[in-house]
């Protein structure tokens, strides 16, 4: 038996460093933890200190040798310090202008959920109680990184193959043990980071601290181009910073002090439509007596051996969670050519506003992997309606879903801010220019224009989304990087079992995918939901896992330990269990029978 004076010696302070450019700025937040504390543990008493809410999808990454041996390397050579946190959540920007006031700041922005219960706690309880609520060490946490330079950026970026990319992924701590059984020593470096991309009930009136946090997350990975996106896409991540960048160095948005602009940034948040989960899902029931459906002509291809892309035309009825296809509009009520059931498919937007092509890929999910479909339509409406309609479908939802507008309204709003040629004309004139347009873009697509021509672009991209306050703005960018085709997946290096080849394997919130790893093609695609059990042979460090149909396969993981891969498999599985009808207390028991395994 152990004596309370034992458990205090066993016991010491874990500080957290929240880092600013500013030294002065710096915030120290101590946690008292115990030897047997795991990392899961570490997560639930830091966010309270921080209060981010959803610990769950946290968690800690050790990098490589190879990431602060660089940056020293670098270090000697510049001239310039380099902030040696850039790419670490904890870092924050200079906050100018007038400081925070802690009360109103967190009346209208910061978290105000009780950290014990979840459940909200009132504004004025956190005025006066010495809760860490009122604490400002999580305020300039809400507020985002200012633009790093392009020399900055030049020497943090790689090219990365896929394999590479999972190499990054290797240093994810193992949430059931302690920081000390892994080997972390003192003044070791972590990296605090979303490592699952399913963002529950992301609320823009509880949530800015975790918001900055994703779209910090987010940012990144467009910059170092830690995930591919288009040139026209670029441009649009790029006003977007370049837009929230202005408004969070803006003197009126950091001051809260007068009740006029307090009330204005609660209206315009109780207004905001984006929630990322869909929209307001839970305001109205379905009418099951009447369910809306679409009747159109719209073109469709279908992959096929080695033959040309062709699209051919056809009568869609969209109906349910189904789409049924026909040879002209007077056969609808005959048999179709096909029937398309959406519920648990892959929905990838293919658009290009400049282009006018206004395409959907549907991955429908078979017993041997994906049904791979794409639609085509003639303008932004039409696609509109039937992009958000095949999204709601891929979650079992119908289009009298009280979502299906907002998802509508969203999705030509985004093609609005894709649509540069919409933007006003008058309004990007360089001479009044204040900004280094190579700063919202990645150091390979600088290189390709003239600065000018960049800024004129990024300016001329702006017009659509200058209207937009600084919340929203942050959540349409992390909704644009949600719409990306490789948005979520984690890569690792892996040998399938009967294999003479090295393999990647992609894991995302739904599916684990086997890809080539010369090509980056992906070869066969497995659905959670089609899971029937999984388990690790520890002795030999393989995952095998069984699907429906029979259907089972069988890998060792060669970029990591198989033990992280089991656990971002099991995270995933729990955290599709999360309900907006429980309350917001942690299920700790099942999400460490999910992910600790049995070694």
């Amino acid at each position: 038996m152990l004596s309370s004076s034992d458990f205090a010696s066993a016991s010491w302070e874990l500080v957290v460093r929240v880092d600013h450019p500013n030294e002065e700025e710096q915030k120290d937040i101590t946690l008292r933890v115990s030897g047997d504390l795991h990392i899961g543990g570490v997560m639930l008493k830091l966010v309270e200190q921080i209060n981010i809410r959803r610990a769950e999808e946290l968690s800690l990454l050790k990098p490589s040798g190879e990431y602060f041996k660089k940056k020293k390397k670098k270090e000697k050579n510049n001239k310039e310090p380099i902030i040696e946190d850039i790419l670490n959540l904890e870092s924050s920007p200079t906050i100018s202008g007038p400081s925070v006031s802690p009360g109103l700041y967190s009346k209208t922005m910061t978290p105000t959920y009780d950290p014990i219960n979840g459940t909200p706690a009132s504004s004025t309880m956190t005025w006066f109680s010495d809760s860490p609520l009122t604490e400002q060490n999580c305020n300039i946490l809400a507020f985002s990184q200012p633009p790093q330079s392009p020399e900055a950026l030049a020497d943090m970026y790689q090219f990365r193959s896929l394999a590479d990319k999972a190499k990054l992924n290797a240093g994810w701590l193992d949430s059931s043990r302690s920081l000390m059984e892994q080997g972390i020593q003192e003044d070791e470096q972590l990296l605090l980071r979303f490592k699952y991309y399913t963002f529950f009930d992301l609320n823009p009136k509880y949530d800015a601290v975790r918001i900055n946090q994703i779209y910090e997350q987010a940012r990144w990975a467009i910059l170092l181009e830690e995930i591919d996106c288009t040139e026209e896409e670029m441009l649009i991540f790029a006003a977007l910073q370049y837009h929230i960048s202005k408004l969070s160095l803006s003197t009126e948005i950091q001051d809260f002090t007068n009740e006029s602009e307090v009330d204005e940034v609660e209206a315009a948040l109780s207004n905001l439509e984006v929630t990322l989960e869909g929209g307001k899902a839970d305001n109205t029931l379905e009418d099951i007596t009447a369910i809306p459906k679409l009747a159109d002509n719209l073109r469709l291809f279908r992959p096929k051996k080695l033959i040309l892309k062709a699209f051919k035309q056809y009568w869609f009825v969209f109906k349910d969670t189904s789409i049924a296809y026909f040879k002209n509009k007077e056969l609808e009520q005959g048999e179709p050519v096909e029937k398309l059931n959406l519920r648990g498919c892959e929905v990838v937007p293919d658009v290009n506003v400049a282009g006018r092509k206004f395409g959907i890929k549907l991955l429908i999910p078979v017993a041997d992997g994906m049904n791979e479909v794409y639609l085509r339509c003639d303008h932004e409406s039409q696609y509109a309606q039937w992009m958000a309609a095949c999204i709601l479908a891929s979650k079992g939802k119908t289009m009298a879903d009280s979502s299906y507008q907002p998802e509508v309204r969203n999705i030509l709003s985004f093609l609005k801010m894709k649509n540069r040629n919409s933007a006003s004309q008058g309004a990007s004139g360089l001479e009044n220019m204040d900004m280094n347009p190579e700063c919202f873009v990645s150091p390979r697509c600088a290189k390709k224009h003239k600065s000018k021509q960049l800024a004129a672009c990024i300016l001329e991209a702006h017009q659509n989304v200058a209207q937009m306050p600084l919340v929203e703005a942050k959540l349409r960018f992390i909704q644009a990087w949600q719409s990306l085709p490789e948005f979520g997946l984690t890569y690792y290096l892996v040998r399938f079992k009967g294999s003479k080849k090295d393999d990647i394997l992609g894991i995302s919130y739904n599916r684990l995918i086997r890809i080539d790893a010369a090509t980056g093609i992906p070869i066969t695609t497995w659905r959670f939901t089609n899971m029937k059990q999984w388990n690790v042979n520890w002795e030999i460090r393989q995952v095998a896992i069984e699907f429906d149909q029979n259907v089972s396969i069988a890998f060792t993981c060669l970029s990591a330990d198989c033990k992280v891969v089991h656990e971002y498999i099991g995270g995933y599985i729990f955290l599709s269990t999360r309900s907006k009808d429980q309350n917001e207390t942690l299920d700790e028991d099942l999400f460490h029978k999910l992910t600790g395994g049995q070694e």
